[in-house]
């Protein structure tokens, strides 16, 4: 049998297309959590900690890099996707599961923003998914590690985005917006979530290797 990967095929497929509306709405049920989950923990935030990282670094001004950034990201990677169609659904319910599971971890601890850190003022639109109490985990070194892991066969998409996930943990960390824990138990704790992705998205994850057989 043919492996097809053709646009079209999907988008005249019944089952593709109801599985794809159940992946957004799910998608949109972890943002509302993360929403809630946010202010929640901003609103419960406590006092600041040290950092061995960051009380020892001065901080940056990395207001545009930390919102223009992410938006160009997910620009690329949604023209990559689209262009994939095969791997649409395991990937946005492996993103939607990321979400979730990060609400409720920054949805325990209450740690303050460490002081001195750059204000995000820039932007309205982003208030809406990232607040001061949100802390841990880092979803700007999270998530595209996440993609890295989803894609590793893909040398070149894989290389991309482990170099997007380092570099926003290096942003974060400059303008003092997550601690150094964050940045780093990131890329545990995602490995982790990707594999529970996989062992509750199966059927998903075998569209996603193999495509539809004609």
């Amino acid at each position: 049998m043919n492996k097809s990967y053709n646009t079209y095929n999907y988008l005249y497929n019944r089952k593709f297309l109801l599985s794809f509306f159940f992946s957004i709405l799910f998608l949109l049920f972890s943002l509302i959590v993360n929403y809630f989950l946010g202010q929640f923990a901003t609103e419960k935030a406590s006092n600041p900690v040290t950092d061995l990282i960051l009380s020892n670094i001065p901080v940056f001004d990395i207001d545009g890099i930390f919102i223009y950034g992410p938006l160009i990201f997910w620009l690329i990677s949604f023209f990559f996707f689209i262009s994939r169609p095969h791997t649409i659904l395991f990937t946005i319910k492996s993103i939607s599961i990321f979400i979730l599971i990060r609400s409720c971890f920054m949805s325990l601890t209450h740690l303050g923003p460490f002081p001195l850190e750059i204000p995000i003022t820039s932007s309205i639109f982003i208030n809406k998914f990232s607040f001061s109490g949100d802390l841990f985990f880092s979803g700007h070194t999270g998530l595209p590690f996440l993609l890295a892991l989803i894609f590793w066969r893909n040398k070149p998409w894989r290389y991309f985005f482990i170099i997007s996930s380092i570099f926003f943990g290096i942003v974060v960390l400059l303008g003092h917006l997550h601690y150094s824990i964050d940045v780093l138990s990131a890329f545990f704790i995602t490995y982790t979530i990707y594999h529970i992705a996989k062992t509750f998205f199966k059927k998903d994850l075998k569209l996603f290797k193999e495509g539809f057989t004609t």
